[in-house]
């Protein structure tokens, strides 16, 4: 008679939604919390925007976040993509900033399936797996089109007749190598000179560096670093003599910490210094009405957040944004189940083959993603080129993004 009244009663909860039929949904949020924390801050603020936009429920099942910190190391990464591997409840691994994890454990996330979204991390390689097996998706800047970029801007607009490549040594870093210097040769510039840096250089070294770029002829530099690198080469070439100091055309890194808190006003005043974005700011002169309630809900939510300029790392939520409402139409497109191995599968093929199209801040996206086949190396690209703009920042330190006509 009591496991009667009792299961009367879970009857009665579950239809008027007191408890969940449903096990939650757990996407995990994992990234650099440690040195880069701006940009993993503002990818898991991105992700939770939209999804309380759906109030964090898809079909009956509630959405949960996971957030994982990696603190820059790969097998620690590798460990907690070992982890989703086995959660019963993981539906989906969301990566941060640092290419390097999924750089040396992409064929690991392939071969088991692990459904993989990446809003920032810039390798070339990451979504383009060796064989036609593919679950990594992005929603972000591409090294194999950034370079092309960089070195277009340098040569184009900047007027650089002999850049200079300074880059960390890492696999980010020998991406971008490799994408550079075939870009300068494709505009018939002889092969760039390379410089190479750890993480953890410091002042001294960073002068010494660019006191041999400078003595070896070059009129400009172009900079992979992340942002405790970055802070340091600005700051030495802050302190070069004024007429030695070179323009640096940068990749976005720089903007995944705290570069603007510890590199000053005068500091940054002293170096013409400029940087790749996509091309959508909250700081725009004029925002269209669904960008401003993308602003107010994510200001609903995030005590911090006030006005425009306190989402930090400002790509990183732009990015997380569109790829989180992306990956919101595959769920719905999706009959979704109570075992999400099957899932995570299904919303492979529905990323793949989206139907509707998505309203997103950086534009709309009309089928982003594409069956994943070795001789189309761009189908797990939402973003091209065209998406690509310069950007600087004030003296406020907030990113300005130069629109394409300026």
């Amino acid at each position: 008679m009591r496991r009667i009244i009792f299961l009367a009663l879970l009857s009665a909860l579950l239809n008027h939604g007191f408890v969940s039929a449903s096990a939650p949904l757990v996407i995990y949020l994992e990234a650099d919390r440690t040195h880069h924390q701006a940009s993993a801050i503002s990818i898991e603020q991105g992700f939770k925007t939209a999804f309380s936009e759906v109030n964090n429920t898809i079909q009956g099942y509630p959405v949960e976040f996971l957030v994982l910190d990696h603190r820059a190391n790969a097998s620690r990464s590798y460990k907690n993509m070992q982890s989703f591997a086995a959660d019963p409840q993981a539906l989906a691994f969301v990566a941060g900033l640092h290419s390097t994890p999924l750089l040396k454990y992409r064929d690991y996330i392939n071969k088991n399936q692990l459904l993989t979204l990446v809003p920032w991390a810039a390798g070339g390689p990451i979504t383009r797996a060796s064989d036609d097996q593919n679950s990594i998706f992005r929603l972000s800047i591409d090294d194999t089109k950034v370079g092309g970029f960089l070195v277009d801007y340098a040569l184009n607009t900047k007027q650089c007749q002999r850049p200079k490549l300074l880059l960390e040594h890492t696999p980010w870093g020998q991406s971008n190598a490799e994408n550079m210097s075939n870009s300068l040769l494709e505009q018939g510039r002889p092969k760039p000179q390379i410089s190479w840096f750890q993480w953890g250089i410091n002042e001294t070294d960073a002068r010494i560096t660019l006191r041999t770029i400078i003595n070896e002829g070059a009129d400009c530099v172009l900079l992979v670093a992340n942002s405790a690198e970055g802070e340091v080469i600005v700051r030495a070439m802050s302190k070069l003599q004024r007429d030695k100091r070179l323009p640096i055309i940068s990749h976005w890194g720089i903007t995944g910490g705290s570069f603007t808190d510890n590199v000053s006003i005068t500091e940054r005043e002293s170096v013409d210094l400029s940087f790749v974005q996509s091309c959508f700011s909250f700081l725009a002169p004029q925002l269209n009405d669904f960008s401003k309630s993308v602003f107010t809900q994510a200001s609903i939510l995030f005590d911090e957040i006030n006005q425009e300029n306190d989402i930090k790392a400002p790509v990183g939520f732009i990015h997380a944004y569109d790829l989180a409402k992306v990956f919101i139409s595959a769920m719905n497109q999706v009959e979704l189940v109570d075992d999400n191995k099957v899932n995570q599968l299904a919303l492979i093929k529905a990323l793949e083959n989206l139907n509707a199209t998505t309203q997103g801040l950086i534009k709309n996206y009309q089928r982003p993603f594409r069956p994943y086949r070795v001789d189309d190396p761009d189908a797990h690209e939402a973003l091209n080129q065209n998406d690509y703009c310069i950007a600087h920042f004030n003296n406020s330190g907030d990113t300005l993004v130069q629109s394409k006509e300026e």
